[in-house]
């Protein structure tokens, strides 16, 4: 094991990367040395470590953009500090000091004959931090595939390195089932052929991407991808022939998916770039083309989304869903909310927001979409918004929705 007390100083703010790119030995070793290190504060994104999900040592606070993966376990035991604020602002914020950066962990690729390792699958904010950080500390894991987008770094960068050769982390996610299929049909007509796409992971963003299997040139400019869209490249569905920036690429962040994806993203025209190339305004405002599909938690009466918050509990986060939204809705093609009408036994689309935060205004959502169809709200007053979402509320739940609007629970 590392010993990190040599790099490590009391006081110190320490990031990583995240998802499948998380250097989790790294982390580990942080875990287990913690306590004799002194005060840390971390930085973490998305992560499926089991033991950043409770239990933290006493030295260590976690600071989190929102509370993804195993996250959601430390929100739960009131352990997770979460600093909101959009995908787009994490670059300037480590350039600024706001986040923990005195110490960054990554997990790069092996050295190329020039000496220089690559980010791999993790570019997005680890790319923008590292300028702005003391040490750098690197695990060199043999599995990671080597990206193109980004600059490459020397070894000499890197304060210390241990070598692995374990397997990425893969998205752990369920097959999309018949609800899932169902509205990614109603997403799916609602994108044109030629438009640029920006999607989320997971169960229904993956049958989304299965649902455009007849489209013909689709772009992909988006934070992360799945195996979902190396599969639509496969098939000649997307092209990026008609991006206005990045024609024939696809431009992302950052990967998450299965060990066959990773072992073949060298043979697609992928290219990983930083956050502030991939969620920044002025880049975005030149896709005209862009299509946002973004999940959430709930959807108010007026339009506004929830994708943080369930039950005092941080299960999501802000992320770059208002970058992407906003742009799409501004000066791309069209902005999409898709959820599933129904969650834990409550209606999603609701009189006001349960979980108490707006995420994304109502002024940036072009069309909302459940099993039940697309409420279209562009151009609606907002007594019109209201009737067109409880027309794709479940079933159930419509006339206590109906009932909202005659008790004024809803302010038209």
């Amino acid at each position: 094991m590392i010993d990190l007390t040599r790099f490590v100083r009391p006081g110190d703010g320490v990031w990583w990367g995240q998802a499948g790119a998380e250097p989790e030995p790294l982390v580990n070793a942080l875990l287990d040395q913690a306590d004799s290190i002194g005060p840390v504060r971390a930085f973490s994104g998305l992560t499926w470590n089991e033991r950043l999900s409770g239990d933290l040592p006493d030295a260590l606070t976690v600071l989190s953009y929102g509370g993804l993966g195993r996250l959601r376990g430390l929100s739960r035991a009131g352990q997770l500090e979460v600093v909101p604020c959009h995908y787009s602002a994490l670059p300037r914020m480590f350039a600024e000091r706001r986040l923990p950066c005195d110490v960054g962990l990554v997990q790069v690729s092996p050295p190329d004959g020039d000496g220089m390792v690559s980010l791999g699958i993790g570019v997005e904010y680890v790319a923008d931090a590292l300028p702005h950080t003391r040490t750098l500390i690197a695990e060199i894991n043999h599995r990671m595939p080597r990206t193109i987008g980004s600059d490459r770094l020397p070894l000499g960068a890197f304060a210390a390195t241990v070598e692995t050769d374990r397997p990425l982390t893969q998205a752990p996610s369920r097959p999309p089932d018949a609800v899932d299929r169902a509205i990614a049909r109603h997403v799916a007509a609602l994108i044109e052929n030629g438009d640029t796409l920006q999607m989320g992971v997971g169960s229904l963003p993956g049958a989304v991407l299965d649902a455009l299997r007849d489209h013909t040139d689709l772009g992909v400019h988006t934070g992360m991808i799945t195996d979902g869209v190396l599969d639509l490249v496969e098939r000649g569905v997307v092209t990026g022939a008609k991006k206005e920036i990045d024609p024939g690429l696809v431009v992302t962040g950052a990967a998450l998916g299965s060990t066959s994806m990773y072992d073949q993203l060298h043979a697609f025209p992928v290219e990983f770039r930083a956050a502030s190339y991939t969620h920044a305004p002025a880049v975005l405002s030149r896709l005209r083309s862009l299509v946002s599909v973004n999940s959430a938690i709930e959807v108010d009466l007026l339009g506004q989304v929830g994708a943080e918050v369930s039950r005092g509990v941080h299960i999501g986060a802000v992320g770059g869903q208002v970058d992407f939204s906003r742009a799409a809705s501004l000066t791309g093609a069209r902005s999409i909310i898709a959820l599933r009408s129904e969650s834990g036994g409550e209606s999603a689309i609701v009189p006001g927001l349960r979980g108490g935060v707006v995420t994304t205004a109502r002024v940036d959502v072009d069309m909302v979409v459940t099993e039940h169809g697309a409420a279209v709200l562009t151009g609606c007053t907002v007594a019109e918004r209201a009737r067109r979402l409880i027309e794709v509320a479940a079933p159930q739940y419509r006339e206590r929705l109906d009932r909202s609007l005659t008790d004024q629970e809803v302010s038209l």
